[in-house]
């Protein structure tokens, strides 16, 4: 199993240079201690969440600062851009890279679709267009392509990548029907859901079945699955769990944008942990009747609930969720290296080719994250590595 790290480039109290500085600064030390692979977003107008609009650019000072580690667009949105501009520009980091990026697409979310003047109802056809021509245009010698959004007389792209045939592709994925489209198109799933991989198990085993019969989109067949979760190792167990969860549950809060306009939001978000579980059950037992209990794989108890209370209800339950309970689910990696290394294997008993950890946050400063890398580097990831996990070559490919 690989590992990787998530950048948002947050902490909007700094200025961005400073904010710069330190992501480079860590990107660099994730390179020497062995980390596979660093992903940067693609945000824009989330000036108080997020500071990563362009990551080609920091890809161009990382593909000259690291020997090895791999550069992940996490994800590059297609309707934003016109697909020869996508193709040019990740071809380009590949070549200043001697090969080593991971092509991530995706959508974004209504609120920045429409700041770019994009109906938020084409964007699932935008994407699927411009997906199937990027291929093809680092592919083909003339480029040639009409279509519902975009048309290209027969031009010549440059460059090409440097792995050939071409980076392997991905798709941010957070619900079903999105893992089966990366099955049907050959390319690899980016589950960004932070779920207990209890819960994502199931949808693992079926992509990794329905896989085998994909129409690949591009040359080759990506069968990868990346599993998302917050990340941090240190010295001290409970105060480094509990860290982690605040900083998770800091960054998913009320009104921030991933949760912002969203249905249901919290009691979703309760689901995706792997339910209610019992001694919060209790807490709130005037306020819940209970439908079903079950113990899962691990041994937790989960209990499925009647939440009588609504979303309030549902937001309350989850700001009391536990950090211990989230790190014994995998929810969180977080904690000492030996509690970091069980909840990575719960990752890995899924099936999860590469598990990726957000660490830099805006409540986790600096030091905190350099300690964590280090630490993940010196105690847990040699776990995962040679007769320890047979699944972890050194490239991807």
């Amino acid at each position: 199993m690989r590992f990787s790290l998530a950048y948002e480039m947050q902490r909007p109290m700094l200025d961005d240079h400073a904010v710069i500085e330190e992501t480079i600064e860590q990107c660099i030390l994730a390179d020497e201690m062995g980390f596979d692979a660093v992903w940067f977003v693609e945000h824009h107008f989330l000036t108080t969440f997020s500071g990563s609009p362009c990551p080609e650019v920091i890809f161009g000072a990382l593909s000259r600062l690291t020997k090895r580690i791999r550069l992940g667009f996490g994800v590059s949105v297609l309707p934003y851009h016109h697909p020869v501009r996508v193709a040019e520009r990740v071809a380009m980091v590949d070549q200043l890279s001697h090969g080593r990026v991971e092509f991530g697409t995706g959508r974004s979310a209504p609120y920045e679709q429409m700041g770019m003047g994009i109906d938020p109802r084409d964007t699932r056809e935008m994407w699927d267009e411009s997906l199937s021509m990027i291929p093809k245009i680092w592919e083909s010698d003339y480029f040639e392509h009409e279509g519902k959004f975009w048309n290209v007389p027969p031009r010549q792209v440059l460059p090409k990548p440097y792995q050939q045939p071409h980076p392997p592709i991905w798709v941010a994925a957070l619900q079903p029907a999105t893992y089966e489209i990366a099955a049907q198109k050959g390319i690899g799933v980016m589950a960004l859901g932070v779920n207990a991989p209890s819960i994502l198990e199931p949808e693992i085993k079926k992509y990794k079945a329905a896989v085998k019969n994909a129409s690949p989109v591009g040359a080759f067949t990506n069968d990868q699955w990346l599993s998302s979760c917050f990340g941090l190792c240190g010295e001290d167990n409970k105060t480094t769990q509990e860290l982690s969860a605040q900083s998770l549950k800091t960054f998913f809060g009320p009104g921030r944008p991933y949760v912002q306009d969203q249905k249901d939001v919290y009691e979703k978000l309760l689901e995706q942990w792997g339910g209610i579980p019992d001694h919060l059950v209790q807490n709130f037992a005037r306020y819940v009747e209970v439908q079903e209990t079950s113990t899962g794989a691990n041994g937790n108890s989960t209990t499925n609930l009647d939440l009588s209370g609504g979303s309030a209800l549902a937001q309350k339950i989850w700001e009391e969720f536990d950090a211990e309970t989230m790190a014994e689910r995998g929810v969180i990696v977080a904690g000492d290296p030996e509690a970091c290394i069980k909840a990575s294997r719960l990752h890995q008993a899924t099936g999860v080719d590469e598990l990726q950890f957000l660490m830099a946050t805006e409540t986790v400063d600096h030091k905190t994250v350099m300690k964590s890398i280090e630490m993940f580097g010196k105690h847990v990831i040699p776990e995962f590595r040679d007769g320890n996990d047979p699944k972890a070559p050194d490239c991807p490919l």
